[in-house]
């Protein structure tokens, strides 16, 4: 799912209306053909066009097979335009959907483009304090990259545990499988022996009962033998009396 990118037209930076390069690259030889007037003045917005421009680099594209260029505007701002930059954000955040809390791409790009128009404005005024607040910028950039960078890099970590994680729990799944059946196993061959001592069991109690009655018999044979011959000699010896 793609991420919704900020439109061109909603730049809330301040720009200039655009220009042919051809069309600017004349107007500029002209000024310079031109006396020396208002020569201080010109220096003093010149300089102050070339930081804007490094600050905020002009926007080119081709258009018609014409190459046209937008530069940001080095009119200083009002207090109404204060205003109307705070209206534009907050429009263009609620018009755009921009989450409120966590990373979103729409809400930094706004306030990132906020951050820029501030900057023009306080380079016109003042452009020690502009290149102060592009160091600003360029340092809250760079921490920003860095937390997403983060960011990212634990989401990849995460997503390897995660499938790890999945592996592993097939494995162990297949592992537990294994384990089922030989405790089945086990269960099986306890039972089978269960049943072999049980009938060792009854087949010796069997054959002791079996050999205590012929032990028995035996007895009572013998001990009828016994009396017999007991009886014989008695019948013997009784008539030489």
């Amino acid at each position: 799912m793609g991420e919704k990118i900020v439109p061109l037209e909603m730049n809330l930076v301040r720009y200039s209306n655009p220009v042919s390069v051809k069309e600017r690259e004349e107007k500029l030889t002209r000024k310079k053909l031109d006396g020396n007037d208002g020569l201080i003045s010109n220096e003093k917005i010149k300089e102050c066009d070339e930081i804007l421009n490094c600050i905020l680099p002009p926007r080119e594209w081709e258009e018609n097979g014409k190459l046209w260029r937008q530069k940001v505007s080095n009119q200083p701002a009002t207090r109404m335009d204060v205003i109307k930059l705070t209206e534009m954000l907050d429009m263009n955040l609620q018009h755009l959907q921009a989450r409120e809390t966590g990373i979103c791409p729409i809400r930094r790009a706004l306030y990132s483009q906020c951050f820029d128009e501030l900057i023009r404005q306080v380079t016109i005024n003042c452009a020690e304090r502009g290149l102060l607040l592009l160091k600003v910028r360029d340092e809250l950039k760079m921490t920003m990259d860095a937390y997403q960078s983060l960011y990212e890099s634990s989401i990849a970590f995460g997503i390897r545990k995660s499938l790890s994680a999945e592996h592993n729990k097939s494995d162990m799944q297949d592992r537990l499988t294994e384990l089922e059946a030989e405790k089945q196993k086990i269960k099986d061959d306890l039972a089978t022996a269960i049943a072999k001592y049980e009938m060792n069991q009854r087949q010796g109690t069997e054959q002791r009962i079996a050999e205590q009655q012929r032990y028995n018999e035996e007895i009572n044979f013998l001990k009828r033998s016994n009396q017999q011959l007991k009886a014989q000699l008695e019948g013997i010896i009784a008539p030489k009396k």
